[in-house]
């Protein structure tokens, strides 16, 4: 027995475990940011196994704090200790309507009119996106009518397409909206939410720092070929800090 384990030893040892790089997206995100993230990060390290996540913000700083991913596109979330943020864009907000809701056929909607309508949440999963929008509602003047709180993004849609109500979120979900929905943006001073890149300050892995370091290089390439190029006013496009 003591000489088959030596032997697997022996082998493990000849044959190394192959590295690996867990990189995590919000909910819809990896459509916009994989394609130029994974380019980026095969020509780092053409060998690397790399690991997709897509989860909530909460649960992708959690992950991060917990060494189980090594950089994710998130918010910047209260309790982060130990993390680090790296700033890419600034979303605008769009509220997402029934198909067949009257301020659909609206090309722009103005906030008195969310007022008169029914407010579906995604504070659970979004406590950051869910401050953006109380403080633009309070800066536009307009309460908010919450009857119901979402358990995720992707289920906060489909009680706006089953009750009637709205919500507000960011442009990206645009990639993931379910078909008995529609995106429309907001008239006036749009809000904004910011999208950070997030790493644990003791991850070491030189794969990781290399990758930050192109950090502009990535917001640059996906400005060029995704929606944020047709989107996005250029005072919400930064460099990365």
């Amino acid at each position: 027995m003591q000489i088959d384990v030596a032997g697997e030893a022996a082998r493990a040892t000849e044959q190394p475990e192959k590295p690996g790089f867990v990189i995590g997206f919000l909910l819809g995100q990896e459509a916009v940011w994989l394609s130029e993230s994974l380019r980026i990060l095969r020509e780092e390290a053409p060998d690397i196994e790399i690991t997709l996540m897509t989860k909530s913000s909460p649960e992708l700083a959690d992950g991060l704090m917990q060494g189980k991913i090594d950089t994710a596109l998130l918010r910047h979330e209260a309790q982060t200790a130990g993390l680090a943020f790296k700033y890419l864009i600034k979303e605008p907000l769009i509220a997402i309507l029934p198909a067949r809701h009257r301020l659909a056929r609206q090309r722009a909607v103005r906030p008195l009119d969310l007022a008169r309508e029914s407010f579906i949440s995604t504070a659970r999963v979004a406590p950051v996106l869910r401050a953006v929008i109380d403080d633009y509602a309070a800066k536009v003047g307009i309460r908010l009518k919450q009857n119901y709180d979402a358990e995720t993004l992707s289920g906060g849609m489909s009680l706006v397409a089953s009750t009637g109500g709205f919500t507000l979120l960011p442009l990206y979900v645009r990639n993931a909206l379910i078909p008995s929905v529609v995106a429309r943006p907001l008239r006036g001073d749009v809000p904004t939410i910011d999208l950070m890149m997030g790493y644990s300050k003791s991850n070491t892995s030189p794969l990781l720092k290399r990758f930050l370091l192109r950090a502009d290089e990535l917001i640059n390439r996906v400005f060029q070929a995704g929606p944020y190029s047709r989107s996005l006013k250029s005072g919400d496009r930064k460099p990365s800090l």
